[in-house]
């Protein structure tokens, strides 16, 4: 037995997004749960293996080899992406590779861990080709089950864990609570991935479209205390709420990867970063006295930032956000529990541009309210406020949030496979809406992305920006087309105003 864990995240770049992954558009992140759990593990005295099929370019065949070649005693695959909406979608295929491991370690036991899992354990203990699911965070959950298996016998009860028991049953172990102390955590194992092989987002790099290596993300807390209908963030931590990183802890973090690896774009992935004024600022003011040469962006909220949090962040070399705008229809947010004003919208826009920070704007085509009047609203809005970067999104029901409940409720139709959860995939099948198919909103989505990337007035807002090298990268993106295959273009909506039908 050569390792007493072996983890893995998977890859399927090309399924999940197209022709895109042939444009280097997409962002290759470094795995900060598989490296958080095998930080901690190392520390517990247990032999790891940490693996990135996504980064070493392997096929399915390839990383299946790759876990076996580790030797485990227990072989983990880890669907959690740096988004919530990135765990769904590299469920792709994981059942296959988990029985491929099997073929070429028979001794080796299996296990899918992550948001997915942990949104659907029993289902995906039921119709995945694996001996375990892991509930929860895990950090409650591998130890004991590590020592178990390594004294052979009877499983006992373990908190987390989903299997199969001796007459075929699904057993399930209480559900464990969160970590509580993160300061009680080590630094992510990052020295068993392969940094230099990790990139931005291209549209966090504008300032320098080739320099988009190297690349990190770090967290300073874990969570979200909001409940927005949409996100599935809380399935893997059992209910909202937030807990921080000890700021000394972040600052060396950074000091480690800017010493050891060169970085200076960083991703802060928290759920929400701004969300206390007292901490961020204090949190930043540490980062800038450090004196790095820092490109990071996050996340940021429309009714909780504040100008001393901007000022800090500028500081710290936070030169982007990311707004959740979502919608820009009054009706439509008001159902989807987003909590903020639209008119606050404009103000803050304005003070986040006033700071120097250039802003990721995220919309979202399709909530259960929306019609086609509602998506030109937003449309004209994204427009309006002509952010640097949009995040362009079809509504999806991820496994986890309150509307794929709704939507197994009502008997919406669902993607048929894992992958069509990714926005890029041929087979992306958003929700309806009460109005509207999933098909139509697909099809506005893209008309949207066409028609705001091809505006005269944002490219050329990105010309005085960033300069002409970015404006030519921006176009040759918005040239690649994506193959659909549930698209349906409105109807009623020909002409200059909406998609040709």
């Amino acid at each position: 037995m050569g390792h007493d864990i072996a983890l893995l995240k998977p890859g399927s770049q090309k399924q999940l997004y197209g022709n895109l992954s042939d444009f280097e558009l997409t962002a290759i992140e470094p795995p900060l749960w598989a490296a958080l759990l095998a930080a901690y593990l190392r520390q517990k005295g247990f032999s790891v293996a940490l693996l990135d099929a996504e980064a070493e370019g392997w096929t399915r065949e390839q990383a299946a080899a790759a876990l076996a070649e580790a030797a485990p005693r227990l072989a983990v695959l880890v669907a959690s992406g740096t988004n919530p909406s990135a765990s769904t979608m590299n469920m792709l295929g994981a059942g296959e590779l988990m029985a491929r491991v099997k073929e070429l370690a028979p001794g080796t036991a299996t296990m899918l861990l992550g948001l997915h899992p942990s949104a659907l354990p029993e289902r995906t203990l039921l119709e995945e080709k694996t001996d375990f699911v892991c509930q929860g965070e895990g950090f409650h959950t591998l130890p004991p089950l590590l020592a178990a298996l390594a004294a052979g016998g009877e499983l006992p009860e373990i908190p987390g864990l989903w299997r199969l028991d001796a007459s075929g049953r699904v057993a399930a172990g209480p559900r464990p609570p969160v970590f509580a102390d993160l300061g009680e955590l080590p630094r992510p194992a990052w020295d068993l991935l392969p940094m230099d092989r990790y990139r931005a987002h291209n549209w966090h790099c504008f300032d320098d479209i080739a320099r988009r290596q190297p690349y990190a993300v770090i967290y300073t807390s874990l969570g979200c205390p909001f409940r927005c209908s949409f996100c599935c963030i809380s399935a893997l931590f059992g209910r909202p709420g937030i807990r921080y990183r000890p700021i000394a802890d972040v600052v060396a973090e950074i000091d480690w990867l800017v010493a050891n690896h060169g970085v200076r774009n960083i991703k802060i992935l928290d759920e929400m970063f701004a969300l206390d004024e007292q901490r961020v600022v204090a949190l930043c003011r540490a980062i800038a006295e450090r004196g790095h040469d820092l490109n990071i962006w996050a996340y940021a909220r429309v009714n909780t930032v504040t100008r001393p949090m901007l000022e800090a962040m500028k500081g710290a070399g936070v030169n982007w956000l990311a707004y959740g705008f979502e919608t820009a229809s009054r009706r439509v947010l008001a159902a989807n529990a987003k909590g903020y004003d639209l008119g606050q919208v404009d103000a803050v826009v304005a003070m986040t541009r006033q700071a120097g920070i250039h802003i990721c704007a995220n919309f979202i085509f399709g909530l259960p309210e929306d019609d086609y009047d509602s998506l030109q609203e937003t449309l004209a809005r994204m427009q309006d406020i002509n952010a640097e970067w949009a995040n362009i999104y079809s509504v999806m029901a991820y496994p986890g949030s309150r509307l794929h409940a709704t939507a197994v409720e009502r008997g919406w139709p669902l993607p048929e496979t894992w992958d069509g959860y990714s926005q890029y995939s041929p087979r992306c099948r958003p929700l309806p809406t009460d109005s509207l198919t999933g098909g139509q909103v697909l099809a506005f989505r893209d008309y949207a992305f066409e028609a705001y990337y091809r505006n005269p007035r944002y490219l050329d807002m990105i010309r005085r920006t960033f300069g002409l090298p970015t404006v030519r990268h921006i176009q040759r993106m918005a040239e690649k087309p994506l193959a659909r295959l549930h698209a349906e273009p409105y109807a009623g909506c020909a002409g200059p105003q909406g998609p040709t039908p």
